[in-house]
């Protein structure tokens, strides 16, 4: 009984120590955001957050359904993981039906904390950027096939890169695919994968506990040492963003001398952008077709004023004709 028992407290004790030391396949923890959030006091343990975020016992709100709200939420260790995939579960809610935004951000950049124009985040970032946009800003005629909102896009940035709202990123992202994510009763999840170049989103949207591929584009260069954040922001119109957990993991793959090799000083970069939609700008009128409609609106004003003399003409005129019959 002694060796077995000398035999099953050797095997645990090995196991404790392969655990230990076998950190793929594993939760990483300094990277992930889980329940309860708060150290002590108003800290989270290895997150920094700022602008309208509020941080409660069940969720991380970025930004209340109220309008002109920015918040952000980022990690403060950098990540040396090659091979990750980060699960994020979210809920994005409010009352409008019609119109809402403007949505939320999964970042891996290379600057943390830096508040802007982009969903709450710098323009010009270096890093990749995971769009969750519910709300089109892109004029597209009813003539040309174009993609409904909530819409996913991946976009790669080397820092040179505009973000371009009023066209909703159409021309610096990568791929997308329509998720109807928002006011939804159950749980929404989404995962992004970064395995040897490739980058693959996926969701579960339909409360199946299954993953639907998004897209997936190969041949993406991301560095090493990078930080995870999250940012949102509303504008004229509004929504409740929260973040209720954040998992990062290091993928397990079998050896590869790639797998190896020194990305910390490497650019970002995507072998190609790929457009969904055709871009067409938004119409402007010619100087002659301005020329014709101030022209037309002159018309139609005298028009008007010629009417409303002439009726009163015609009134004074019936008023006297009236009289003269009476006397």
């Amino acid at each position: 009984m002694k060796v077995i028992s000398c035999f099953i407290l050797i095997t645990t004790v090995s196991e404790l120590v392969i655990a230990e030391w076998n950190t793929k396949d594993y939760l990483k923890r300094e990277h992930s955001l889980i329940r309860p959030y708060q150290g002590s006091g108003t800290t989270v343990p290895y997150w920094d957050y700022s602008g309208s975020t509020m941080v409660t016992n069940n969720y991380i709100r970025l930004t209340s359904d109220v309008q002109s709200k920015q918040g952000v939420i980022w990690n403060s260790v950098p990540c040396h993981v090659r091979n990750w995939e980060i699960q994020v579960h979210f809920k994005v809610h409010g009352k409008g039906t019609e119109l809402f935004g403007d949505g939320f951000v999964i970042w891996y950049a290379k600057e943390r904390m830096q508040m802007g124009p982009v969903f709450g985040n710098q323009d010009y970032f270096q890093g990749l950027a995971i769009i969750l946009d519910t709300y089109s800003n892109h004029y597209v005629p009813h003539n040309v096939l174009q993609h409904q909102h909530p819409y996913i896009s991946a976009m790669v940035n080397n820092g040179s890169l505009h973000y371009d709202h009023d066209s909703d990123g159409t021309h610096t992202q990568l791929a997308g695919c329509e998720a109807k994510f928002r006011n939804l009763e159950h749980d929404t999840h989404i995962v992004v994968r970064y395995e040897r170049d490739t980058l693959t989103v996926s969701t579960d949207f339909a409360n199946k506990a299954v993953w639907k591929e998004c897209f997936s584009v190969k041949d993406i260069k991301l560095p090493t040492g990078y930080y995870f954040g999250i940012s949102a922001t509303t504008g004229d119109l509004s929504d409740n963003h929260d973040i209720l957990s954040i998992r990062l993991y290091e993928l397990d793959l079998p050896d590869d001398p790639k797998d190896q090799e020194d990305r910390s000083n490497i650019l970002p970069s995507a072998a190609f952008y790929k457009d969904p939609r055709e871009h067409i700008d938004d119409p402007k009128q010619s100087t002659l077709s301005r020329i014709m409609f101030f022209f037309l609106m002159l018309v139609s004003a005298l028009a008007i004023i010629a009417s409303v003399v002439i009726a009163i003409m015609w009134y004074q005129k019936h008023q006297e004709n009236s009289r003269k019959r009476f006397y």
